[in-house]
C-alpha cells in the first residue's frame, strides 16, 4: 500500500501548524489572541452583535464571551452599547481601534496569499481548492458525521 496519503496529511498538518504560528505571532504584536480577532472578524463582517449572537457564532459559552469582550474592552478594540431595541441586552460594537485593526486583518490576509501563492499557476491553486474541499466534506464540522 501507498505512503502517500500519509504523507498527504502529515504535509496538511505542517502547512495548518506554520499558517497557524504565522497568524497568532502576527496576531501577538497587536496584542491579540486568535478568539479575540475571530470577534473583531465577526463584529466586522455583521456590525454590532449581542454577546449571546457572539457565543453562537464562536461556538462557545456565554461566559466565555464575556471574558473575550472584558479583554477586548479593555483593549480599546470594542465597547459595549444598549441595544436599540431590547433594554435587557447589550450590544457589542468594534471602536475605531477595532474597525482599523479589522481592516488590518483584511490587508494581511491578502498579503501574505499573494506573498505564499502569488506565483504559482492559476491552475495549481484550482487544484488545491478542489482537493482541499473533497477533504473538508470529509471532515465533520462540530461533531457532524462526514459525508463520504
Amino acid at each position: 500500500m501507498s505512503d502517500a496519503p500519509i504523507d498527504v496529511f502529515d504535509k496538511a498538518f505542517e502547512l495548518a501548524a506554520r499558517l497557524a504560528e504565522a497568524m497568532r505571532q502576527a496576531l501577538a504584536e497587536r496584542g491579540l489572541t486568535t478568539s479575540r480577532a475571530e470577534v473583531i472578524y465577526l463584529l466586522a463582517r455583521d456590525g454590532a452583535l449581542v454577546q449571546r449572537a457572539l457565543a453562537q457564532a464562536l461556538g462557545c459559552t456565554p461566559r466565555h464571551v464575556t471574558g473575550l469582550v472584558d479583554a477586548l474592552q479593555e483593549g480599546g478594540f470594542v465597547q459595549r452599547r444598549p441595544h436599540p431595541s431590547d433594554r435587557r441586552a447589550t450590544s457589542v460594537v468594534l471602536t475605531a481601534q477595532g474597525a482599523e485593526t479589522a481592516r488590518w486583518m483584511t490587508a494581511s490576509r491578502r498579503e501574505s496569499a499573494q506573498a505564499i501563492l502569488g506565483d504559482l499557476p492559476s491552475t495549481d491553486l484550482a487544484a488545491f481548492v478542489r482537493v482541499a474541499d473533497r477533504i473538508l466534506g470529509q471532515v465533520a464540522p462540530s461533531g457532524e458525521a462526514g459525508t463520504g
